[in-house]
């Protein structure tokens, strides 16, 4: 079910953000404290899980699928807008990741978005991928090892693939673990993942790898068509996300601006940077949504 915090202490519609989560997320991670910073600065605030995750129904469970998820997002535009403590006029879209891919692709097509959010946003799994150079050099991997466990994890989405078509249960591998049998492997995000596993109700350490066959792939022209203000904040450490490509498509939108923090792509959700990227959020929103006019 979606939730629609507002600001405290306001009577008239608010303008509203409406909040798209990353790869596997449920609204009940990271969303929470992006949520709370930006109602507390006067922002009502939506957040909702895609179907086949969290709270949201959808079978098989733990399915990625991108054009679902994007008509997920479209959705929860349409219920922000006709929420009577929102003000329809004034919506704007915040995403991270893969969502930061869908409210760029949304943007695109809806000119009534008045303002866009796209945080560490995957763009393009292949050709905004990040740096397997740069991933191998930090974690000291040789090249061989890494080209076998992505053989395994093309053979294992593959598998999946194929099942799904014939109608039979996914073939699931992990969010986090060993690199041959998992999305994310790299051991300096994996306290987060387990304090993830922990501390949140509906998140699952699994998904259908078939994703990577049907992954987000940037079509020239995108940022072109934005009317809307758009802020792309990038991770400069990113192993996750080219943020090069990134910012270079980010600069051929109209009104885009970009900024770059020297972190990995998992650090802007925590810490001091968190504190940062989301004060830098908050501060375009409110300037682009009029809060704090008289």
């Amino acid at each position: 079910m979606p939730r629609a915090p507002v600001p405290p202490g306001r009577g008239d519609p608010a303008p509203c953000v409406v909040l798209a989560h990353g790869f596997s997320g449920t609204m009940d991670w990271i969303l929470p404290a992006f949520a709370e910073r930006f109602a507390a600065g006067g922002l009502a605030v939506l957040t909702f899980d895609y179907r086949h995750f969290g709270e949201s129904e959808g079978h098989p469970r733990q399915l990625v699928d991108s054009t679902r998820q994007r008509a997920d997002l479209r959705r929860a535009v349409e219920l922000a807008r006709a929420l009577p403590e929102v003000d329809g006029q004034r919506i704007a879209l915040w995403g991270s990741s893969l969502g930061g891919s869908h409210v760029v692709e949304l943007a695109a097509t809806d000119p009534t978005v008045t303002a866009v959010v796209a945080n560490v946003p995957a763009l393009d799994v292949w050709r905004g991928g990040g740096s397997l150079r740069q991933e191998m050099a930090q974690r000291g991997l040789r090249r061989g090892k890494v080209v076998r466990a992505t053989i395994r994890l093309l053979g294992a989405a593959l598998v999946d693939e194929v099942r799904g078509r014939l109608g039979r249960a996914p073939r699931y591998i992990a969010v986090y673990g060993p690199m041959d049998r998992a999305v994310f492997s790299d051991p300096a995000v994996g306290e987060r993942f387990r304090e993830l596993e922990t501390n949140s109700a509906t998140w699952e350490n699994r998904v259908t790898p078939r994703f990577l066959f049907h992954a987000p792939r940037y079509r020239s022209g995108t940022m072109e068509r934005i009317r809307a203000p758009v802020l792309v904040t990038l991770a400069r450490d990113d192993t996750e996300v080219g943020w090069r490509f990134v910012a270079d498509r980010a600069t051929r939108a109209p009104r885009g601006q970009v900024t770059i923090f020297p972190v990995g792509h998992f650090d802007v959700y925590h810490g001091v940077t968190f504190d940062e990227v989301a004060g830098e959020h908050l501060a375009f929103l409110r300037r682009h949504l009029g809060v704090g006019r008289t």
